[in-house]
């Protein structure tokens, strides 16, 4: 087809549209995310790599996209950033998660990119918590991540990680959030305080199935930690079925976390609940 048959498609109430230059949509309507991820990335060129919000949904993190489109190309490629596409050459272009043909930075790269651009304070803290909440990746890979690359930007982003510390329960209920999408249970609770009938605290626990009184713990207070939440005894004590799972566990040995789970969900629906009630739930959607 010839350029002035193309050009003659794409005008105002043709069949086509030009998202970019050489990137055309056969269609008249505005183009959905993956079309524009699509267009992006032909208009980048070989080697190119998504970063940012689209890279982090890509690894299943629940953010919402801005119009933007960040994407990594080699340092020596001269393509300027154009309308929804924001191109950042790079020496350091990281190894990618191929979805469906469009390449994604892995997350500490694209937490760290998208950081290094982000002002405001609140969302800055929430943006580095989140990789780490989902289990994708720990405080210290994004320091090494922000280590690496260009320190343009990097000072805000630097101080939020030493003020977020090592983040280490955190990132351990991200692993047990993702395990317990694979496992035959129904969703729990988070981080909750057990009490007793008279409404006096007994212990906590980092998952709570109150349907059936179980409770599980693997954070800094588990079953390897020298301080125990509250007290597993008590917990026990008041008929409360309670798995306590090593952090060292979680993270190398999901399937028998899940078999013992499991056993115990169904230990526990077998006999009579006890009369606990659990304050401070949060919902599994949060």
């Amino acid at each position: 087809m010839s350029p002035r048959a193309v050009a003659a498609r794409c005008r105002p109430g043709g069949p086509w549209r030009r998202l970019l230059p050489g990137v055309l949509l056969l269609g008249d309507g505005e183009p959905n995310r993956r079309q524009m991820l699509r267009a992006a990335a032909l208009y980048a060129g070989a080697g190119a790599v998504v970063s940012g919000l689209d890279a982090l949904r890509a690894h299943n993190i629940r953010v919402v996209p801005s119009r933007q489109v960040q994407v990594l190309v080699p340092v020596q490629r001269r393509v300027p950033s154009l309308d929804f596409v924001n191109l950042e050459r790079t020496s350091r272009i990281p190894e990618p998660m191929v979805d469906e043909g469009l390449a994604f930075a892995p997350p500490a790269r694209a937490t760290i990119d998208l950081a290094r651009r982000e002002m405001d304070p609140d969302r800055l803290r929430r943006l580095l918590s989140l990789p780490v909440y989902y289990g994708l990746c720990t405080s210290d890979d994004l320091r090494e991540e922000l280590d690496a690359g260009n320190q343009r930007g990097t000072a805000a982003v630097r101080e939020m990680l030493r003020n977020l510390g090592s983040m280490g329960d955190t990132y351990l209920q991200g692993l047990a959030r993702e395990l317990l999408d694979f496992a035959p249970l129904p969703p729990p609770v988070w981080n909750v305080t057990v009490c007793d009938s008279m409404g006096r605290p007994i212990g906590t626990v980092d998952a709570w199935w109150d349907e059936v009184a179980l409770g599980w713990q693997f954070g800094a207070g588990g079953a390897s930690s020298r301080v125990p939440k509250m007290n597993h005894l008590a917990l026990s004590a008041a008929g409360v079925v309670l798995v306590q799972t090593p952090p060292d566990q979680l993270r190398d040995n999901a399937k028998a976390t899940v078999r013992e789970l499991t056993s115990a969900f169904a230990n526990a629906a077998r006999r009579r609940r006890p009369r606990v009630r659990a304050l401070g739930m949060v919902p599994a959607t949060v």
